[in-house]
C-alpha cells in the first residue's frame, strides 16, 4: 500500500463519520434545533443534552447538527459552481491559448486582486444575506483560483503525443478536452476540489460569524461561534463544540486531499 493511501483512509473514515452525522441531522435531531427552553440554560454536557445548552436554553449537539450540515451543504454548492465555471474556462483557455487564454486570464486576474472574501461580503451585501446569496456570492469568488489550476494543467498537456494524435485524427476540441484531456487532469483538479471545499467551510463560517450569511433561527456553525463567543466563561463547551466541528471538518478533507497529492506524485 502507498504511503499516501493511509491519508486517504484516516480521511474518507474521518469524513464518512462526519458525513452520518449531517445526514442524520437533515432527517432527525434531538430536539428541534430552534426551539427554546429544551433545558435550562447553560446546562453543561449530560446525556440528556450530550453538548449542553445555550443562552436561550436550546440544545447544542441539535444546532450542531442542523448548522454542519447547512456549512457542508453551502460549500458542496459552492465548490460546484466554482469548479464547473473554472474548469470550464481553465480547459478553454489552457487548450486554445493565444488570443482567448490573454483576454480569460485577465478577466481571472482581475478577480483575484482583490481579496476573496472582501469581494463575497460586497456580491452579498447587493444582493442580502441568507443560504443562497452566500452560496452564489462564494462560487463567483471560487471561479478564478479553479480557473487557473485547470489551465495549467491543460497548458501542460496541449502539445503532448497523444493529443496531438487525435487532434491529427480529427478529434474536435470538445471531444478532445472532455475525454482525452481532462480525465489526465483529475490528479490536480481532485486535491484542488477538497482544498477548495475547506476555504469555502472556513469563508461561510466567517461570513456567519460575522452575521451576513446565515440568519437565525436557521442554526450555523460560524453564527453559533459567533454566539458563544461572549459566554466563554458561562459556557466554555458551546464554543468548544462549535469549533471542533469546524475544525474536524477541515482536517478530515484535508487529509483525503493531501492523499490525493501524495498518491499523484507516487503514481507519476
Amino acid at each position: 500500500m502507498k504511503k499516501g493511501n493511509w491519508y486517504l483512509t484516516v480521511g474518507c473514515i474521518l469524513t464518512g463519520i462526519i458525513a452520518a452525522f449531517i445526514v442524520m441531522g437533515f432527517i432527525w435531531t434531538p430536539y428541534d434545533p430552534t426551539a427554546m427552553m429544551t433545558g435550562p440554560k447553560f446546562s453543561p454536557p449530560s446525556l440528556e443534552h450530550l453538548m449542553g445548552t445555550d443562552n436561550f436554553g436550546r440544545d447544542i449537539f441539535s444546532r450542531v447538527l442542523q448548522g454542519a450540515g447547512s456549512t457542508a451543504l453551502i460549500a458542496l454548492c459552492t465548490v460546484f459552481i466554482g469548479a464547473f465555471v473554472g474548469v470550464g474556462i481553465g480547459a478553454v483557455t489552457g487548450y486554445f491559448g493565444g488570443i482567448v487564454d490573454e483576454a480569460l486570464m485577465r478577466f481571472n486576474d482581475a478577480l483575484t486582486a482583490f481579496p476573496s472574501v472582501l469581494v463575497a461580503l460586497v456580491i452579498v451585501g447587493v444582493l442580502g444575506g441568507g443560504k443562497y446569496n452566500v452560496i452564489i456570492a462564494l462560487g463567483i469568488v471560487f471561479i478564478p483560483s479553479f480557473a487557473r489550476v485547470t489551465r495549467t494543467a491543460f497548458a501542460s498537456l496541449r502539445n503532448v503525443n497523444y493529443v496531438k494524435s487525435v487532434r491529427l485524427m480529427g478529434a474536435k476540441p470538445a471531444r478532445i478536452i472532455c475525454l482525452h484531456m481532462l480525465p489526465n487532469t483529475l490528479s490536480v483538479l481532485l486535491p484542488a476540489i477538497t482544498i477548495g471545499f475547506n476555504n469555502a467551510v472556513l469563508a461561510e463560517a466567517s461570513m456567519s460569524y460575522l452575521g451576513i450569511g446565515i440568519k437565525p433561527p436557521d442554526a450555523s456553525l460560524g453564527y453559533m461561534l459567533s454566539e458563544a463567543q461572549g459566554m466563554l466563561t458561562l459556557a466554555p463547551w458551546y464554543a468548544l463544540f462549535t469549533g471542533g466541528v469546524i475544525v474536524m471538518m477541515i482536517f478530515a478533507v484535508g487529509l483525503i486531499g493531501e492523499g490525493l497529492q501524495r498518491y499523484g506524485k507516487e503514481g507519476m
